[in-house]
């Protein structure tokens, strides 16, 4: 009986469902073959006097990726006393001059390539210049409105004008050029890192001596107020100061647009400020508050030598503001065609 039993079960087993398998070991992916380096292809670089074409160096193995600030690192190395502003590279003798952040890649080159060299001179910051020359004019104004000895007739030394707008041009003129130190200190920020040394003998001269020639006459003992008095001079003053606070807001504006050691341009806009409006209309409004500055200041003290500078002043503004635009224009198809380079709708 026992035995029947087990035997029966043991066919029941038999006839169930089979045992399920034991499951697949995952197969483990097979490593992907190793990427080959891609080949880098070296430039090189002879650089060449563009006077003499005198061989000044060979640069061998240079990077494609290499600015043209690090091609000229690298003539510097070789050339201690060619610092990196004293250098102009270009691909032609008479060529434009190559920007420091140009890419040597993207040059039209092949990776064979020359490079002519012109030495700038002796370069000096912009910073610096600009405050050379602000210094300049507002030292020598003060020296005749104090009128120190030698400056004129022995008995008007150290004495003051009976004039009030004597005093008022003064705070004027040594506002403004006050003003245009702390600018040159805290808020511009300069493009170009620095200037041929030289120029800054024909800048102060023209800053210096215009300065020396209208201080001397507004100052002097002998000189006369305006023809309309008192209406002329406050309606100069306000004109002045407008002009003064526009002028302000626009390097504000224009600081504001370029960050830190950013060369990206961009295109100034009006801000929430209403001195910045004008730039719906005008390229370069710095130049017009500059240009109302100097009127305002001619109409005040009814001076010819500031008149003259004023109209000098305008002519040359003129011309960078020209520049300038045409600049905007060629670097941005969206610039606003508007906008006139100093004058709204007429220049």
């Amino acid at each position: 009986m026992d035995a029947l039993a087990l035997e029966a079960k043991g066919a029941k087993s038999e006839g169930g469902p089979a045992a399920p398998a034991p499951a697949a070991a995952p197969s483990k992916p097979r490593p992907k073959p190793p990427k080959k380096a891609k080949r880098i292809v070296y430039f090189e670089l002879e650089i060449l006097d563009v006077k003499t074409r005198e061989k000044l160096l060979l640069l061998d193995k240079v990077e494609p990726t290499a600015t043209i600030l690090d091609i000229k690192s690298m003539f510097h190395k070789s050339n201690p006393h060619w610092y990196p502003a004293r250098q102009s590279l270009c691909l032609d003798p008479k060529g434009k001059p190559l920007k420091d952040e140009e890419i040597l890649q993207e040059l039209p080159v092949g990776t064979t390539a020359t490079f002519y060299f012109r030495d700038l001179g002796a370069q000096m910051s912009w910073g610096t210049v600009f405050l050379i020359e602000c210094i300049g004019p507002l030292v020598i104004y003060l020296l005749f409105y104090f009128r120190l000895p030698l400056i004129y007739a022995p008995k008007y030394e150290f004495t003051a004008s009976k004039h009030l707008v004597v005093h008022i041009a003064c705070v004027c003129h040594s506002f403004h050029y006050g003003k245009r130190i702390l600018e040159t200190l805290f808020v511009h920020r300069f493009s170009q890192g620095t200037m041929p040394m030289r120029n800054i003998f024909k800048n102060c001269f023209y800053y210096w001596c215009s300065a020396a020639w209208m201080a001397y006459y507004i100052n002097h003992p002998l000189y006369t107020p305006p023809y309309y008095g008192e209406k002329q001079v406050k309606a100069a003053l306000a004109i002045f100061l407008f002009c003064q606070l526009g002028s302000f807001s626009i390097h504000m504006a224009l600081r504001n647009l370029k960050l830190p050691g950013c060369k990206i341009k961009k295109i100034p806009y009006p801000t929430k400020n209403p001195f910045t409006w004008i730039f719906a209309l005008v390229s370069c409004p710095n130049y017009t508050y500059e240009l109302g500055s100097w009127l305002g200041f001619t109409l005040m003290t009814q001076c010819v030598p500031v008149l003259f500078f004023t109209v000098v002043g305008f002519i040359q503004m003129t011309v960078w503001a020209k520049g300038k635009h045409r600049s905007y224009l060629k670097e941005f198809k969206e610039y606003p065609t508007l906008r006139s380079p100093i004058l709204p709708f007429i220049l």
